[in-house]
């Protein structure tokens, strides 16, 4: 019988121990932590998600700011806004919400904002450090969101065969690189990899982050597998993964359900870098 990963349950723990460890940081530094979301355009989804993590900052004591940007904005404008917050000593971290307008680089915008402030990980020297095995200042929240979700099962990484499905400098590269890092040999697909389901058929550990509804189902879930499914797909007015739930759990151990299940614990890690942030500067 599959075990279902409880994602809310986990992030839900997190935050309480974040929470903890901000009313110590300012009882013992007077520091409060401060986040600031820059958020462009009126895109519904980035509406709602910016939403999630101003409330999951009340719950943990993090004053959160939302600078508010019309679609128009241009690239050089937007980076000056960046370049601003970066100086401001009183915001600790900055998010930049994707996607941005097509006529911006989210890469350039990005690459601007301060090592320090980097609550999403994803800064070249943050990401550069991952990838040398070194500690980065912030590890990207959903890859490491999914590496303790894993960790929850008591599963031992080290010796397992990870295969991971989606190759995004977000998720799938990233938690690659984390993977290999606790000693599991791992393989990254995509979706022009051919005959895909002869490689998750592989996998002890299968995470599936492509973007691209059902595209693993029951056929390619090696019995007993640990799968963790980071999609967030639409169809028909539904919110499913990229894993088919159904003929997924007849197969795997353990499986982390849509939604309820990489998401929240997503926010938890931000929220956990909120603090580390506010904690560096104090």
């Amino acid at each position: 019988m599959v075990n279902i990963i409880n994602g809310s349950v986990l992030a839900k723990k997190i935050r309480g121990q974040v929470a903890e460890d901000i009313g110590r940081l300012k009882k013992e530094r007077g520091v409060s932590p401060k986040l600031c979301v820059v958020l462009v355009g009126d895109d519904p989804a980035s509406q709602i998600y910016v939403r999630n993590k101003e409330k999951a900052c009340a719950e943990v004591g993090i004053e959160s700011e939302i600078c508010r940007l019309p679609a128009s904005i241009d690239e050089k404008n937007l980076i000056n806004i960046v370049k601003k917050l970066n100086s401001d000593a009183n915001i600790h971290g900055i998010l930049v919400q994707l996607p941005l307008p097509d006529t911006i680089s989210a890469i350039n915008v990005l690459n601007e904002i301060a090592e320090v402030k980097d609550v999403d990980g994803l800064h070249p020297i943050n990401m550069g450090k991952l990838l040398k095995g070194e500690s980065p200042l912030f590890l990207p929240c959903t890859a490491e969101g999914i590496i303790e979700l894993i960790l929850s099962t008591g599963t031992e990484i080290r010796g397992k065969e990870a295969v991971v499905v989606g190759r995004s400098n977000i998720v799938g590269k990233p938690v690659a690189l984390m993977l290999l890092q606790r000693h599991a040999t791992v393989t990254i697909c995509h979706s022009r990899t051919r005959d895909l389901g002869a490689v998750t058929k592989r996998a002890n550990i299968l995470v599936a982050s492509v973007g691209s509804a059902g595209i693993v189902h029951g056929e390619m879930v090696k019995d007993g597998a640990i799968v963790i499914d980071v999609g967030m797909n639409r169809v028909a007015g539904k919110l499913t993964g990229d894993v088919d739930f159904e003929s997924a759990s007849e197969k795997a151990a353990y499986i982390t359900p849509v939604p309820g299940g990489v998401g929240p614990m997503t926010i938890a890690m931000l929220m956990k870098n909120g603090y580390l942030a506010a904690k560096r500067a104090a």
